[in-house]
């Protein structure tokens, strides 16, 4: 019951972490290597709302995610726009400024661990057995509400249909008229604002740290790769098979083991169905 309560809880951190990276990579076809950054930027921001502004923090949230968006969308209006399409540019160039951000709150003073945000309910309820704190429940219920949205808002709304037509097929949609870059500056808004989502729910249950934006980028690469990129549906399925095997090994071999599971699966996935789960990439079916 325990490896079941909290193998659940792991799934949905990780799909939480992935969603805006499959977003953004599903609609504009541009793989965001800035995604871990962008989480913990809107950390950071809420908890200087919070802290230091003395901002309400539901304000605060709000607010932050906001700022995440703006930078989302100027990230992509200023520097990725120049390089969509061409593969290698578009991951150095999104890896770049993820770096530099990364690097940028490490250098201004945002480490250790005196940065944190508070849980949005104190307590705890025991499942089956297992003590789950009210907080990590809330994150759960949360989750499936937003990937329910999320679904809704594609399928019903004239500007989500507008985005799954970009990532159907580019060039029918550009003759129906949709703005490609203004899609792709969405998505991109989108998708920082996700990572934001996951944020504001994952961080408080620990600090707020530089290195959190690194295992972040991984683990969303991880999960997209197995689940195949491009594909949503793929995310949620592979970010619950990561997420029990970490908790699996976390069990049965030890913690400082999840890192590695998750490399594994990318190694794997790679080797033996090069475009993932639900991918709908071309797999090299013989080289010469």
């Amino acid at each position: 019951m325990q490896i079941i309560v909290y193998g659940t809880i792991n799934s949905v951190s990780l799909a939480l972490m992935a969603l805006g990276f499959a977003m953004v990579y599903g609609i504009s076809r541009v793989p965001n290597f800035a995604h871990g950054a962008l989480y913990i930027v809107c950390g950071f921001v809420c908890w200087i709302f919070l802290n230091s502004l003395g901002l309400n923090y539901f304000l605060a949230i709000i607010l932050s995610l906001l700022v995440n968006a703006l930078i989302g969308a100027l990230m992509y209006r200023f520097v990725l726009i120049r390089v969509r399409g061409m593969n290698i540019s578009e991951i150095i160039g999104s890896y770049a400024i993820g770096l530099a951000i990364l690097e940028g709150l490490r250098w201004g003073g945002f480490k250790g661990m005196t940065y944190t945000l508070p849980v949005f309910m104190e307590g705890s309820i025991t499942l089956g057995g297992v003590p789950v704190d009210y907080h990590r429940l809330l994150m759960m219920i949360i989750g499936v509400v937003l990937v329910g949205l999320l679904w809704a808002f594609t399928h019903y709304t004239k500007l989500g249909l507008a985005l799954q037509g970009m990532a159907q097929d580019e060039r029918a949609a550009l003759m129906l008229g949709i703005d490609s870059d203004l899609m792709a500056t969405l998505a991109m808004a989108f998708g920082a604002m996700l990572a934001g989502v996951a944020a504001i729910l994952i961080l408080p249950l620990g600090n707020i740290v530089v290195e959190s934006g690194y295992h972040v980028l991984i683990m969303s690469i991880a999960v997209c790769i197995v689940g195949g990129l491009g594909s949503w549906m793929g995310a949620i399925v592979a970010a619950f098979l990561i997420g029990f095997t970490q908790i699996l090994t976390v069990v049965y071999i030890g913690s400082h083991f999840q890192m590695v599971v998750a490399i594994l699966a990318i190694i794997l996935t790679l080797i033996v169905k090069p475009s993932g789960l639900f991918g709908r990439q071309h797999e090299l079916e013989e080289r010469v």
